[in-house]
């Protein structure tokens, strides 16, 4: 990497190799992001990541999975890199975190969802990330969870991303009831309770309390309860 040319071809060859399975590409990448090599090039290098959310978008079963799964990664790390010090505009983070909460929408093989989900984690904490962001950050993951069955571990890194939007206490407290007792509604769904226990598992659990915690355990024990009548009884 001695000159910008060299980190350019270098570059460009490692995201070629997103797609590669076990390769040196994703963790390099990672610590040249958390290293500072990239910030003069942020905005750019973020696109590129971007750009890697779509490939072989729809899919399910093909090897496409993995470009999209590492450039969720990579792109997560960057946003996370920008919270440090604001490198990029903030309109910039916002369309990242767009393309993230579109990307997470399409994304049909469940092998994906929890790289994207720690993307959206980092989108979660970045100061750019309002009550307006994080209000529809929380419905994305509801329609998410809805849409289509999820395992345990997209349940869980799912779950993650809402615990730290109720960290962030940016959401009123009515509005995150009001989209607890939507997911309860339709729990029957397995990914719907999957999701639930989940989140109750993880704002009972966490060191990191949300400021609402009391009240959110108490809207989640009621939504559980109101779809497992067995359990309630």
């Amino acid at each position: 990497m001695a000159t910008e040319t060299s980190l350019a071809e270098r570059t460009a060859e490692l995201t070629r190799a997103l797609g590669q399975p076990g390769g040196p590409a994703v963790p390099t990448l990672v610590a040249w992001v958390r290293e500072g090599v990239y910030d003069e090039l942020l905005s750019g290098f973020g696109d590129g990541m971007a750009a890697g959310l779509v490939v072989g978008i729809g899919e399910t079963g093909t090897d496409t999975v993995v470009r999209r799964a590492a450039s969720a990664t990579v792109l997560g790390e960057v946003v996370a890199r920008d919270s440090l010090g604001s490198l990029v505009a903030s309109g910039k983070v916002i369309d990242w975190g767009d393309r993230l909460a579109a990307w997470l929408m399409r994304e049909r093989d469940l092998r994906g969802l929890p790289s994207g989900a720690r993307a959206l984690t980092a989108l979660a904490e970045s100061p750019h990330a309002g009550a307006p962001e994080l209000a529809v950050l929380l419905d994305v993951i509801a329609d998410r969870v809805l849409r289509q069955p999820l395992d345990l571990p997209g349940a869980d890194a799912l779950a993650e991303v809402a615990l730290a939007v109720l960290r962030r206490a940016c959401v009123p407290f009515a509005v995150v009831e009001r989209w607890i007792e939507r997911l309860g509604q339709e729990a029957t769904a397995e990914a719907a309770q999957l999701f639930l226990r989940s989140l109750y598992l993880q704002v009972e659990l966490a060191s990191d309390q949300p400021a609402d915690r009391a009240d959110v355990l108490l809207t989640l024990v009621d939504a559980l309860r109101a779809t497992n009548p067995p359990l309630h009884s």
